[in-house]
């Protein structure tokens, strides 16, 4: 078997870790490192010696480790065999990951599950290139950019899932709108995933999030983004959701004549809603309603409610639509009947109807038996035997007095 005399790097330019094909070395073997590079010599599985930039002979004089392992005899020229690893330590900045499949998540703002897409690369260093040999590479004869990210990439998805999740729940943001923050994700995710390239002798110097996507057929995301476009609509007309619902209950009821005064009442209940066409619509629309309905209604003499005009009995208070109101107050000149609860004048002579104070003339409401504002007696006595007189008399009641 040949034994070699030249040692160096033939490797392709995206490989981090390349074996020399050849083990049967000779001690006068010439070992060629490039700049960015390291050369590790193997011996029985244990490392000889760490070889930098330069050309490097082997021999006792310059590796002290081989006489121990080699044990070399004095004098003349020895083939042993060993293995020689060249790790490059330049960077690679373009390594690509993604996620085969879209990854299930709630959108914290809407609340739907929505699957999401991450595409993005990052880039690394060997720092460390006895830890990464003897951790990483094992007894594979190359190592290279795929050989890295079939290593880490459960690794990298897991943190992705968590990071994205996180990210969304912590700012309360949609996932339609993650791309907005992407650095800054970016940040997030480097950060979580530097210590476990760092135990593999690898420096993490990137870790790029390129894009967050979502599944254009899925049915949740389309239904998602239709109502982001109606309310996108919406805002640059001018109007909300209950309006237009308005809108479209007043074109049903033009159509539809037979429940048009239903339908207006409902839209103008839903125009006063709505504060984008502000409070002078609704009122419009309310009195449109209102006139449209007054035309076949009548009120209830009893308890003043709205009624159909055919009706004979009020449906609130059960009363003859065809019997006016009992009196219930009269006045206290002319004795005359009020209908009316609320009157505060007689409508026949005229009378002030509200009680006031005899001393402040302050109105009184009730039938307090002192003024709340001077505290006078409101309650008037027979000017003959000083009994209390409750209500309008002209005679006392127990002496018979003229009032």
């Amino acid at each position: 078997m040949a034994i070699v005399n030249i040692v160096q790097y033939n490797g392709g330019p995206d490989v981090f870790a390349w074996k020399f094909p050849n083990d049967q070395l000779s001690t006068w073997t010439q070992v060629i490192v490039n700049e960015s590079q390291e050369a590790i010599l193997l011996k029985g599985g244990q490392v000889a010696d760490i070889l930098g930039p330069g050309r490097h002979t082997l021999d006792t004089a310059n590796i002290p480790l081989l006489s121990a392992l080699i044990r070399l005899p004095f004098g003349g020229r020895s083939p042993f065999t060993a293995e020689v690893w060249y790790i490059n330590k330049v960077h690679s900045m373009n390594i690509k990951w993604g996620t085969p499949r879209p990854i299930q998540l709630q959108d914290p703002k809407y609340n739907i599950f929505i699957p999401l897409r991450s595409f993005g690369h990052f880039g690394i260093q060997i720092a460390a290139p006895k830890k990464f040999l003897v951790k990483m590479v094992g007894v594979l004869p190359v190592f290279n950019k795929d050989s890295v990210e079939q290593f880490f990439r459960g690794l990298y998805l897991t943190k992705v899932k968590d990071a994205i999740a996180t990210y969304l729940v912590r700012k309360g943001i949609s996932a339609l709108e993650i791309n907005a923050y992407l650095l800054e994700l970016s940040d997030h995710l480097r950060d979580a995933m530097v210590p476990v390239f760092d135990e593999y002798g690898i420096r993490l110097i990137n870790f790029n999030v390129n894009n967050i996507n979502v599944p254009e057929d899925d049915p949740g995301v389309r239904k998602l983004k239709d109502a982001l476009a109606k309310r996108a609509e919406m805002d640059i007309v001018g109007f909300n959701y209950v309006q237009e619902r308005s809108f479209n209950t007043l074109e049903g009821a033009a159509t539809n004549p037979g429940q048009a005064q239903v339908g207006i009442m409902g839209a103008g209940l839903g125009m006063a809603m709505g504060a984008g066409l502000g409070g002078a619509m609704g009122n419009h629309m309310g009195n449109m309603a209102q006139n449209l309905q007054l035309g076949n209604m009548k009120k209830c003499p009893h308890c003043n409610n709205d009624m159909d005009q055919s009706a004979r009995f009020c449906p609130v208070c059960g009363g003859d639509s065809n019997m006016p109101k009992a009196s219930s107050k009269t006045c206290p000149k002319c004795n005359a009947g009020i209908t009316n609860e609320r009157s505060r004048f007689c409508p026949e002579c005229g009378v002030s109807l509200v009680k006031s104070c005899p001393g402040c003339s302050v109105p009184i409401d009730g039938n307090p038996r002192f003024c709340p504002e001077c505290g006078v007696s409101m309650t008037k006595s027979c000017p003959g035997c000083s009994a209390p007189i409750e209500g309008d008399h002209r005679f006392c009641p127990e002496c018979g007095n003229k009032m």
